[in-house]
């Protein structure tokens, strides 16, 4: 239960919660087992009208019939008691669940891209769905029914021992098995437990690639192999949930076993224990309800040892992503003003988890209210200069300035909001367009908003759709073309009229004509604001204040449209073909 001290926060947080329900369940376990005791006092009245000892009739009816009332009232009292014990316990589990999802959710927030990268889709879901519901059955059913458990087995023994002890130690004989066969199969079931959600991370993982990228199967007709591929996925996640549920399977036997052995010894050791005149018959039916009784808490004790181990198999996994520490760390909660000049100094880059040096001693400045174009080819280190400028990643070497200031001294926060970001690959929300373009600005109105796509070019588009701004677009955006998703993301970014805007490539998938008037509609959007352009088109940035062209991660050119394009090099081979093409 180690992994499991990380949570016990909880217990703290909903000390009260658990208070009451350990005070209710006490109660509730001491009303029933009050009607053992009413049993054997009926039994004994019964024998005593038997034998002689009592001859009136009446009084053994009017006992018989008082303790019937009385173990009917001490049931319904425990039940009811015991219902307010699960509201209370249960209730509170789903109450942890609901704080732990939120807790990891928030550490998922502040983990950097790289972190991304590194880690599959499926197994992010599964470890705050699956995983932080094993942990949530750790305290709801797992406490209750252990906490039902000790309980009911120390008022039992109580009350066994002060009507005979030798019958009592005869009666627990089988415990001490019990409790040797539960720390072994504990052990293996732990083990399993890890194998079997590191296997389910991989159903999941497998799942969600397949519906994320079902065009691309379905274009290539590769349907049947991904049927394959799931199949032998979930032939082996099933094969280690076999594993696992078949040394499961031998607690419920084993409690059976060992709690009819204790049946058998109450019986032939009560037997002689009355013929020797130590006990009634009624002492050996309370025995035999006793033991009964302590079956479901005794038999439920291997299923409770089941939920805590998985509950730390999985609390484990959980941890390792609690543990992660962000690499991209807010270094200031103060505030500056950011107007938007823009410096970098001798930067570079390499990403770790490839190794691949992304840029190289690079250096370029551009001012606020300019305009930076950025030219290159694939993989020539475009996108990360703006992972850089946006803070996705810090440099590896080097300085990036905003406002003359260390970009990593700036409020992560403020710096973020004040940054427009229209992405390579564009990327929209499974919601209504409307609510896509707000996702730049909460408090947005809907003229705003209207505004915004205009500006973006996309608006005439919107309007025609059936349901206009309230159009659901699916997930990712899949019923809008690409380029719809690319302007819709441009009024994404344009509607909080930050200080920096970044446009990766947006302008790919729409037509020379479209971009034109969309250009044309930002040159006023972007008068007064820092502005990166990444292209591949000159048409999309020969308005640019300054151009740099880069190689392999190097400045190989730098300067205007026109001091480039009268330049032998990239740019004026890039622009002549363009021209040629265009023509």
């Amino acid at each position: 239960m180690k992994a499991l001290k990380q949570v016990h926060k909880y217990f703290a947080k909903y000390r009260y919660r658990y208070i009451g329900g350990i005070l209710i369940c006490i109660v509730s376990n001491i009303l029933a087992l009050q009607i053992p005791d009413l049993i054997k006092n009926s039994i004994n009245t019964a024998g005593d009208y038997k034998s002689g000892i009592i001859t009136d009739k009446s009084i053994v009816t009017s006992s018989l019939l008082t303790n019937i009332l009385l173990i009917i009232g001490a049931a319904l009292l425990a039940g009811f008691l015991t219902f307010f014990t699960r509201q209370l316990i249960i209730v509170t589990s789903r109450l942890v669940e609901y704080d732990l999802k939120n807790e990891i959710y928030k550490q998922y927030q502040k983990l950097s891209l790289n972190f991304y990268k590194k880690n599959r889709t499926g197994d992010l879901m599964n470890r705050i769905s699956e995983d932080v519901g094993k942990v949530r059955m750790y305290f709801g059913p797992a406490i209750m029914y252990s906490l039902n458990m000790i309980v009911s087995f120390t008022v039992t023994l109580i009350l066994m021992l002060r009507t005979d002890v030798t019958l009592t130690l005869y009666t627990i004989i089988p415990l001490p098995i019990l409790s040797i066969s539960i720390y072994y199969l504990s052990r293996l079931i732990h083990k399993k437990t890890t194998v079997v959600q590191q296997y389910l991370s991989s159903l999941t993982t497998a799942a969600q690639e397949t519906f994320s990228g079902i065009r691309i199967i379905k274009s290539y007709t590769t349907e049947l192999d991904a049927i394959q591929n799931f199949e032998e996925v979930a032939e082996n996640s099933k094969q280690k949930n076999i594993e696992l549920y078949k040394i499961q399977a031998l607690f419920f036997p084993l409690m059976i076993l060992l709690i009819g052995i204790s049946n058998l010894l109450v019986i032939y050791v009560g037997g002689l224990r009355y013929i020797d005149g130590y006990i009634t018959l009624g002492d050996i039916a309370k025995f035999i309800m006793y033991v009964n009784i302590l079956t479901w808490p005794v038999a439920v004790l291997g299923w409770v040892t089941s939920i805590v181990q998985q509950a730390d198999a999985s609390q484990e996994r959980i941890n390792e992503f609690l543990k992660e520490t962000p690499e991209i760390k807010n270094e200031t909660e103060n505030i500056t003003e950011i107007i938007g000049d823009l410096e970098f100094q001798n930067v570079s880059f390499t990403y770790d988890d490839t190794n691949i040096t992304a840029l190289k001693n690079v250096s370029f400045k551009v001012e606020s209210g300019k305009t930076l174009a950025i030219l290159g080819k694939t993989g020539s280190g475009k996108s990360s200069i703006i992972n850089l400028i946006a803070r996705l990643y810090d440099t590896s070497s080097g300085t990036v300035l905003l406002d003359t200031i260390n970009i990593e001294k700036h409020n992560l926060n403020n710096l973020r909001q004040n940054i427009g970001f229209v992405p390579q690959d564009a990327f929209l929300f499974s919601d209504t367009i409307e609510n896509n373009i707000r996702f730049g600005k909460k408090d947005a109105t809907i003229e705003a908003i209207e505004q915004a796509a205009k500006d973006a070019y996309i608006h005439h588009n919107i309007v025609e759709f059936k349901e206009g701004y309230k159009t659901s677009i699916g997930e990712r955006g899949v019923t809008l073309s690409g380029g719809q998703k690319q302007r819709v993301s441009i009024a994404r970014a344009i509607i909080n009229t930050p200080k920096i805007l970044i446009f990766d490539d947006c302008l790919s998938a729409v037509d020379t004509e479209t971009e034109e008037i969309i250009l044309k509609n930002l040159e006023q959007i972007t008068e007064n604001r820092t502005t990166i352009i990444i292209s591949h088109r000159v048409s999309s940035i020969k308005h640019a204040d300054m151009i740099i062209v880069l190689d392999k991660g190097e400045i190989i050119q730098q300067g205007t449209h026109n001091q480039l394009s009268n330049e032998n090099g990239f740019y004026k081979d890039l622009f002549d073909q363009q021209l040629l093409t265009d023509n």
